[in-house]
C-alpha cells in the first residue's frame, strides 16, 4: 500500500473545542484547554504516524476580529492554515450561532480543500437539534463530510480518522515517525504556565500575559526551569504575584505538578514577573515571543 501523508488543519470559532479535538486525534495533550477565549494563541502541530501514513494536525487560534497586533498575528496563523491544508476540519458546536463569522466560512468554502465539518458537544444537546445542525451545515458546505461528535467524551472520533486517511494524498512523511509535535520543551513549559494563569486570573489579566522560559537545564534526575511571566502594565505585576505571593505560588505548584507528569521527571521551577509594557502592540516583543512564525 502506498504511503500517505498530509496536513489536517483544525479551524473554527473560539470555544468550540478545537484543542480538545486536537488532543483526542493525537492521543496526547498537545494543546492547553480552558473555557476562556483565546486559550490557543499559536499554531500547534500534533503528529500521528503509522507504517503507511503520517497525519500532521494543526490546532489554530479561534477566529476573531483583531483589536491589537497580537490578535492580528493570531489570525495570520489561522489564514495560513487554509493555504497549506490537505484537509480542513471546520469545528462548530451545538451552542454557537451558526452564522457567526460568515466571512471566514466563505474563506473556507473558497479554499478548494476537502472540508470535514465537526459538530461538537452533542452530549449536551438532543437528537432533533443535532439533526437540524447536520442539515444546516450540509447546506453551507455541500459535499462535505459532517460528523456529530463529542470530543470531551471521545464519541465518533474514529470515523474522522478513517475518513482523513482516505482523503490524504500519497507522499513521504514530513517528520520523523517518532516525533509527536514540532514544538520544543520550552514551548510546552510556557503553555503549561499560561494555562494556570488562564484558569486562576480574571478579566483582562490572562490576555495581557506572555510566558517565556529563560532557562531550561535538563540533568540526570531533574529539570531546572526559570520562567518569566511578562505583563503589559505595572499594576498587573502585583495581581499576578498576589497577596504575600500566594497567587504566583499557586500557579507554580500546579504548573510544576503538570510539568513533572508531562516530562516524567522531577522539576525545579522558578517563576518571575516582569513588565513588558504594551507588548501586545510591539513588533519586537511579538517576534521575541514567536508570533512571527507562520
Amino acid at each position: 500500500m502506498a504511503h500517505k501523508a498530509g496536513f489536517v488543519n483544525i479551524v473554527g470559532n473560539p470555544n468550540v473545542g478545537k484543542s480538545t479535538i486536537m488532543n483526542a486525534m493525537v492521543g496526547e495533550k498537545i494543546s492547553i484547554i480552558t473555557k476562556k477565549m483565546q486559550t490557543t494563541r499559536h499554531r500547534i502541530k500534533g503528529i500521528v504516524s503509522g507504517d503507511d501514513f503520517q497525519i500532521v494536525y494543526s490546532d489554530t487560534p479561534g477566529i476573531l476580529k483583531p483589536s491589537y497586533k497580537l490578535q492580528e498575528s493570531m489570525m495570520r496563523f489561522v489564514d495560513t492554515a487554509l493555504v497549506d491544508a490537505d484537509v480542513i476540519l471546520f469545528v462548530t458546536d451545538v451552542v454557537e450561532k451558526s452564522d457567526k463569522n460568515p466571512e471566514y466560512i466563505e474563506k473556507v468554502r473558497k479554499s478548494n480543500m476537502p472540508v470535514m465539518v465537526l459538530i461538537n458537544k452533542i452530549d449536551i444537546s438532543n437528537q432533533e437539534e443535532v439533526e437540524r445542525l447536520f442539515d444546516y451545515w450540509s447546506g453551507v458546505f455541500p459535499g462535505a463530510d459532517i460528523f456529530p461528535i463529542s470530543a470531551q467524551e471521545k464519541f465518533n472520533i474514529e470515523p474522522i480518522f478513517d475518513r482523513i486517511l482516505e482523503l490524504l494524498p500519497e507522499g513521504p512523511a514530513f517528520f520523523p515517525k517518532d516525533e509527536l509535535t514540532d514544538r520544543n520543551e520550552r514551548f510546552f513549559m510556557q503553555e503549561i504556565v499560561r494555562e494556570k494563569i488562564l484558569l486562576h486570573y480574571q478579566k483582562e489579566i490572562p490576555y495581557s500575559v506572555e510566558v517565556e522560559v529563560e532557562e531550561f537545564k535538563e540533568e540526570e534526575r531533574i529539570i531546572r526551569i526559570r520562567t518569566v511571566i511578562h505583563v503589559s502594565r505595572d499594576s498587573q505585576k502585583g495581581i499576578i504575584i498576589g497577596h504575600q505571593g500566594k497567587m504566583i505560588k499557586r500557579v507554580g505548584i500546579e504548573a510544576r505538578k503538570d510539568t513533572e507528569e508531562f516530562f516524567e521527571k522531577k522539576i525545579f521551577l522558578e517563576l518571575y514577573v516582569k513588565v513588558a509594557k504594551d507588548w501586545r502592540e510591539k513588533d519586537g516583543s511579538l517576534k521575541q515571543f514567536g508570533y512571527d512564525k507562520f
